[in-house]
């Protein structure tokens, strides 16, 4: 699947570089890139952690290769920008193109099936229909859904209008840039200190102090002056509170569901996140067209924060019950 998925990634850059039309444009940036990153996407890898590791080992390994995501963001940002200056868009996207095809290399050690018996006792093999079923029946399933749909609100919210929301109230737009800089650095902290705590606390009480801080921090930045120092601890703490979330998320289905369906169920999550995502970049743009503002998408990030702190507290943290095989 990483293989396929970088591959179709790869080629999609190697294409728009020679793309001449809108409609060409928009099925190799759009639906190329768009699928080739679904198919090489870190949830993907992390799935394959699960399959690979002891369950002692799993919510760090979990915070390790969101780290590394965050690390590779880090990393060819300046990368990108250094191509675009010295080669132009052309040989940039051929580049970097051509870099993912790396990517079937670096899968191979994930390769392999699940080994690690699936939760509540010995059964027959589910099909992907009732492990579908098994999960959208399940009410802490349905409430950690729900809740990476706000992690994916504020995420893509912050990542699109922060720049210029800097901007807006007076400071220069390298500090936009500095600050998605900072975000990425500090959420490789945050992301291997989420991992590390969910394998010691409950993963819902990880969960609720990441959006409650989330909380915290939003309220705090929209109602402080924009100043360079205030950008620059807002995007320290936003980063903490970043991608930490993924570790508790993904190690919470494995737990529940078993590792046998793991990619496809947290999938189904990270759907949520994508959707909510959507929203934040949409909605975030609509009410500035028509308020001049961002402050009223900042206050429902603040609300949304605290609705998902509260939504994890009744997850159960436990394997489903299923009805073991007689035989």
């Amino acid at each position: 699947m990483l293989t396929g998925g970088a591959a179709l990634y790869g080629l999609g850059l190697v294409l728009m570089a020679k793309t001449t039309d809108p409609v060409a444009l928009q099925f190799t940036a759009g639906v190329m890139i768009g699928l080739g990153i679904a198919g090489s996407a870190m949830f993907l890898v992390l799935a394959a952690f699960a399959r690979l590791l002891p369950e002692h080992l799993r919510t760090m390994s979990y915070g390790l290769g969101t780290a590394a995501g965050s690390l590779g963001q880090l990393l060819f940002a300046p990368i990108g920008i250094s191509l675009l200056d010295n080669y132009g868009f052309e040989t940039a996207l051929l580049l970097i193109g051509i870099g993912l095809f790396a990517v079937p290399l670096l899968a191979i050690p994930l390769r392999g099936q699940p080994k690690v018996p699936a939760p509540g006792g010995p059964i027959r093999d589910q099909s992907i229909r009732q492990a579908l079923g098994e999960a959208f029946g399940h009410r802490s399933y349905l409430l950690l859904t729900a809740g990476f749909f706000v992690c994916g609100f504020h995420v893509a919210f912050v990542t699109t209008h922060l720049p210029p929301y800097v901007v807006d109230k007076g400071l220069d737009p390298l500090w936009g840039a500095l600050a998605i800089g900072l975000i990425g650095a500090f959420n490789i902290v945050g992301s291997l200190g989420a991992g590390y705590l969910s394998g010691i606390y409950p993963k819902r009480w990880v969960l609720s102090t990441i959006y409650f801080g989330r909380a915290i921090a939003y309220g705090l930045f929209a109602l402080a002056p924009v100043t360079p120092w205030s950008v620059g601890l807002f995007s320290a703490a936003a980063g903490l509170l970043w991608l930490s979330t993924v570790p508790p998320t993904q190690a919470l289905v494995g737990l529940m569901f078993g590792t046998r369906y793991m990619a496809t169920l947290f999938g189904f999550v990270f759907l949520s996140h994508q959707i909510g995502a959507f929203i934040g970049v949409w909605l975030g743009g609509k009410v500035y067209d028509a308020t001049g503002s961002y402050d009223i998408v900042w206050g429902l990030g603040v609300l949304l924060a605290l609705a998902a702190g509260f939504v994890h507290l009744p997850i159960v943290e436990r394997p489903v019950t299923r009805i073991t095989d007689p035989a």
